[in-house]
């Protein structure tokens, strides 16, 4: 049970990680300090994209709509630290 809870923390640092590059490229795009256009930054973007729309669209759904600001990042990235501290006080739950 022991390697059933390193697993699932590690897919949650995975998807910390993604959601955090994630949020950087989007505001470096929008600065314009990056370029979509570019293959190797419109690649790793729209990759980022896919992996991330099916985490973000059922939470954009319960949301209002608030103009150009998008809630959705910061609202999974407090659920994967809900999930986590949940893991972290029942680890004897796995033990």
């Amino acid at each position: 049970m022991t390697s059933l809870f390193q697993i699932l923390m590690l897919l949650l640092g995975v998807a910390r990680f993604f959601i955090f590059a994630h949020f950087i490229m989007s505001w470096l795009i929008s600065f314009d300090v990056l370029n979509v256009r570019q293959p190797l930054v419109g690649q790793i973007w729209y990759t980022l994209q896919r992996i991330l729309e099916p985490i973000y669209r059922p939470i954009r759904s319960v949301l209002p709509s608030l103009g150009g600001v998008d809630l959705s990042p910061i609202i999974a990235l407090i659920a994967i630290e809900v999930i986590r501290i949940l893991l972290v006080n029942n680890a004897a739950l796995f033990y």
